[in-house]
């Protein structure tokens, strides 16, 4: 292969994960080291054996799936079309471009995303200056919105969205604010403070002129999140380094603002875009930039501002993922969308096993693409990592480990999967089992240690020994 190409590994990630799951009788597996000398490589089918493996085989773990135990039903997973990543994009060439958007969401040529997070003006992460979509100078105020403009974003973000549809019209979209506009908060920017309270109708009519823009731009928004991570105040650092596109949320404020005004405003509006409340962490109490859980319990212990939630969103950076196990033992109907959270080497692999054995309906990474030197990025937190790198010198597209471990569970996990029951998991080797709408079972089993393991997989009445290498990450379907 050309060296010049943009992809080193997307020839062979095209030719050995197009192949399709369901084989009677036998068992495709597909694995891939850290090191990625092995990526998304194919294995020897695997036989099915009547019973147990055999005594002199002693397997180190044994992994006992049970189809009547079905769990959560999987919405999506992907990443982001962020500033930073749609920028990058645009620094390929256009057969480039294109060449990449299809690695990330085809289902047959790349890993297959299929939900992907928008920012409703610019986050942290970006090379621009910030903005919202409506910027006055300091004293003015727009009530009614009249210089209400997404023209900033199409620069990048709507060819990028644009570009993404249609090479998977499949894919959905949900969006988040980092920031009013300036002028409806108490900091007079978009750098902290709250939402005056004066403002909360001509905030919620922002939400559904942002919509109503992208729908006319060919891109309609699944769903909605009122605040990244409504914990954050950035106002409040003396440090200008952390100043950054931030609000503050209290939890009543948040419910009231949904109940009252967002809520109302969408179905006044005829929009059926849904509402995922909070958006941040999930640790169990609170901490000085995290409500944790009691932030969502408050929205929806109130039965009107529930009804016009469709799930609850986390973020993984305070507490720990059986704290979504929790909050689902309190709320089962509300679905948990899992929807910041960008995971690394092997590990990561182990991070996404937890999170959706912890309830998560769906996964987001945060950033799809870092050029050598960790940008662009304006924001306060060094990145040298996301799931592509750009080599800026030639225009190649590196694929790293974190693109085929990603790959591990989008490509094969279909929107309406169920996860179903499956023992035999810990952090040396971990698993998550799921069937999708077809029928067809994808097994993914995460070996964090430095050896090989071997696991007796049991599926009914019958078992097929799995050989996984050290430090790794198998997919397995039937």
């Amino acid at each position: 292969m050309n060296s010049k190409t943009p992809f080193s590994l997307g020839a062979l990630l095209g030719a050995v994960m197009s192949m399709t799951l369901a084989v009677a009788g036998d068992v495709r597996s597909w694995i891939t080291t850290e090191d990625l000398r092995l990526a998304s490589s194919p294995q020897p089918l695997l036989r099915w054996t009547a019973g147990g493996p055999a005594s002199s085989e002693r397997p180190t773990r044994r992994i006992d799936i049970d189809p009547a135990n079905r769990l959560q039903t999987i919405l999506g997973m992907g990443a982001s079309l962020e500033h930073t990543t749609c920028s990058n994009l645009f620094r390929l060439s256009p057969a480039a471009r294109a060449q990449t958007i299809t690695r990330l969401v085809d289902s047959e040529r790349g890993i297959g995303m299929n939900l992907m997070r928008l920012c409703i003006g610019t986050s942290d992460f970006a090379g621009e200056p910030w903005y919202s979509y409506d910027d006055l100078p300091v004293g003015a105020a727009d009530p009614t919105l009249s210089h209400f403009s997404i023209e900033k974003d199409r620069a990048t973000i709507l060819p990028m969205a644009r570009l993404a549809l249609r090479t998977n019209p499949s894919l959905l979209y949900f969006a988040s604010p980092w920031s009013p506009p300036g002028w409806m908060k108490t900091s007079g920017s978009m750098i902290g403070g709250e939402l005056k309270r004066e403002w909360y109708p001509a905030y919620a009519q922002y939400f559904v002129r942002f919509l109503q823009a992208y729908r006319a731009e060919g891109i309609p928004i699944y769903a909605i999140t009122v605040q990244n991570e409504p914990g954050v105040d950035r106002a409040r650092s003396k440090d200008p380094k952390w100043h950054y596109p931030s609000c503050h949320w209290t939890a009543e404020q948040e419910r009231d603002f949904i109940r009252d005004h967002l809520g109302p405003a969408l179905k006044q509006a005829g929009l059926n875009t849904r509402i995922w409340c909070y958006d941040h962490n999930y640790n169990l109490e609170a901490t000085d930039e995290s409500d944790g859980l009691p932030h969502p319990r408050t929205i929806l212990e109130d039965p009107v501002a529930a009804g016009f939630v469709d799930g609850v969103a986390f973020h993984h950076y305070v507490g720990e993922p059986d704290g979504m196990s929790r909050f689902h033992a309190e709320f089962p109907g509300k679905p948990i969308r899992f929807t910041e959270g960008s995971v690394f080497s092997v590990w990561g692999g182990y991070d996404l096993v937890q999170r959706f054995r912890n309830w998560a309906t769906t996964y987001n990474a945060w950033v799809v693409m870092l050029d050598e030197k960790g940008r662009p990025n304006n924001g306060p937190f060094p990145a040298t990592r996301a799931i592509l790198k750009l080599h800026s010198d030639t225009g190649r597209v590196e694929e790293l480990f974190e693109y085929h471990n990603y790959g591990h569970f989008m490509k094969h996990v279909r929107r309406g999967a169920v996860r179903i029951g499956s023992s035999g998991s810990d952090r040396d080797l971990s698993n998550v089992c799921f069937v999708n709408p077809d029928g067809s079972v994808v097994l993914v089993v995460v070996n964090t240690t430095d050896t090989p393991r071997q696991a007796a997989v049991f599926w009914k009445s019958k078992s097929v020994m799995l050989n996984s290498p050290a430090k790794s990450v198998t997919t397995c379907g039937w």
